[in-house]
């Protein structure tokens, strides 16, 4: 069975992120794992420490220093779970009927690649629990989980609402078409009105790509206005988005060697930092 995977840290995004996987599930009649992952940061090991006291350091000193973070290291399991059945118990409020809590040692991204063949999709939060909730940073994990996973991506930004509209941020290009049939065949936004947006020039053969793109949508029952703007790409769908109060942008990400240009120093990086609106990411 293919699963929602929910990346749940603790963190005040973590309701946000709960709210956004419930409704995904639902919207896909997918069952919800809720993930948390005890990382190397948050978990040391006796090597780490038996490294890290240096020359003529008393033996006493490296025990007592095993000692806290064995107990560091129980409390984090614990508060691990304590945050996994708070989000359950969340989940099955907000109507959910089929969650896991799953709770694993390792990297986050090491950990959403085990997973990642009975994986539909994967939420996560833009803002991590060493962020506060007001800064414009890019969760450390977000970059590096849309650079290895092949799965769909909603990033959950603030406050999660069911959205009522979305829109394609779309192109002509390969990664764009990928992102359009994969919506095409997923449930995930069916019913909702779609606003397909082009930037830059208005050329037959742009229109003609637009065109294309619009009537996959339609053909599975999509409500498509299609739009070319003029201007770079960044400032048009922010504008295009305030005006037409869009509550979800949709967008592809390149493949393989590119991803890494897809986000360093690209518009959608600045999008994800500046959006205030979820995001999802398509490979």
């Amino acid at each position: 069975m293919t699963n929602i995977i929910a990346c749940i840290d603790g963190s005040a995004l973590s309701e946000y992120v709960t709210t956004a996987s419930v409704w995904a599930a639902k919207q896909m009649g997918c069952s919800l794992t809720l993930l948390h992952s005890l990382e190397k940061d948050a978990v040391r090991t006796d090597d780490d420490l038996s490294g890290s006291i240096g020359f003529g350091s008393r033996e006493h000193l490296l025990d007592e220093l095993v000692a806290l973070d064995e107990k560091r290291a129980k409390l984090a399991l614990e508060h691990g779970k304590i945050v996994l059945e708070n989000a359950r118990a969340f989940a099955n409020k907000a109507g959910a009927k089929l969650v896991e809590e799953l709770q694993r040692h390792g990297d986050l991204v090491e950990n959403l690649l085990d997973l990642e063949e009975e994986t539909r999709l994967v939420v996560i939060g833009r803002l991590g629990i060493s962020h506060t909730m007001d800064a414009h940073t890019v969760g450390s994990h977000i970059e590096r989980v849309a650079r290895t996973l092949h799965k769909p991506i909603l990033i959950s930004v603030g406050k999660f609402n069911t959205p009522k509209n979305f829109m394609i941020a779309y192109d002509g290009r390969e990664a764009a078409d990928n992102a359009i049939a994969r919506i095409a065949q997923s449930p995930l936004l069916i019913g909702l009105p779609c606003h397909l947006v082009m930037a830059g020039d208005d050329t037959p053969e742009r229109r003609a790509k637009l065109e294309e793109a619009q009537t996959i949508l339609e053909e599975e029952g999509f409500e498509v206005i299609s739009s070319i703007r003029p201007g770079k790409i960044y400032p048009v769908l922010t504008q295009y988005r305030e005006e037409n109060k869009i509550e979800l942008m949709a967008m592809g990400a390149y493949a393989h060697s590119k991803v890494r240009q897809f986000f360093v120093g690209s518009n959608t990086t600045k999008m994800i930092i500046e959006s205030d609106i979820p995001l999802l990411i398509l490979r």
